[in-house]
């Protein structure tokens, strides 16, 4: 069966080097194009029955912005996406974003001719696999790594917030309990816990902890609790 597709890459040599290969196998392209040119308004203006879009880097953010725009201007386009060995969060933003199926690179023409045929008709041309991990992403998102941070400073207590940011501001014990009004005894008590809850061995690691995780962002400094 006959497909009217556009095909798009990353690569243009990509781009044309599948485009020639579907031809051989009686397939009608209308257009092989880079991103870069031009493509979702290509893909528009040419309203193929399929867009085959090809990227390297499915997870990256905004990657599947133009699959978006062509589903908002002709949603009977069928998309289907051709990507590395996914992450379920690659496959989860593609179809987030439209798409009808997600395809690998270097899956055989005939692959690719299936995931075709299957998205033309209105099917998901996905495995069974990879569309749960796609789900799965979509219902409960992997946290992000600065949520890190917030893990980490719902385990201590205001006071103990108060101590770690004086710690990572060099602060010694003697001026952590004179900065807080608190005996050197109480404040080198408070120092131990925060070591413990955030499983650290020194204050020096405590403290790029906290840096690392974004958790020194999310207070304003000595006096927050």
């Amino acid at each position: 069966m006959t497909v009217r597709l556009v095909v798009v890459d990353d690569h243009r040599l990509h781009a044309e080097a599948l485009a020639s290969a579907l031809r051989l196998r009686g397939h009608r392209v209308l257009a092989a194009a880079a991103p870069a040119a031009g493509a979702a308004e290509l893909v528009v203006s040419r309203v193929p029955e399929v867009c085959l879009w090809g990227t390297a880097a499915p997870a990256e953010p905004g990657a599947f912005d133009p699959v978006a725009r062509i589903k908002r201007e002709k949603p009977r386009i069928a998309v289907v996406v051709l990507g590395p060995v996914p992450s379920p969060k690659g496959i989860a933003a593609a179809f987030a974003a439209g798409a009808s199926g997600y395809v690998r690179h270097d899956e055989r023409i005939e692959g690719v001719e299936r995931g075709m045929l299957r998205a033309r008709a209105g099917e998901a041309a996905v495995t069974p696999q990879l569309l749960q991990g796609a789900f799965a992403e979509l219902l409960n998102p992997t946290a992000e790594p600065d949520d890190e941070g917030a893990r980490l400073l719902k385990m201590l207590t205001p006071r103990e917030v108060e101590v770690l940011v004086r710690v990572a501001e060099g602060e010694d014990t003697r001026r952590i309990a004179v900065g807080m009004g608190i005996a050197p005894s109480t404040a080198r008590t408070h120092v131990q816990r925060v070591l413990m809850k955030l499983g650290v061995g020194s204050r020096l690691e405590a403290a790029a902890l906290a840096a690392r995780t974004g958790l020194l962002d999310r207070v304003t400094g000595p006096g927050t609790g």
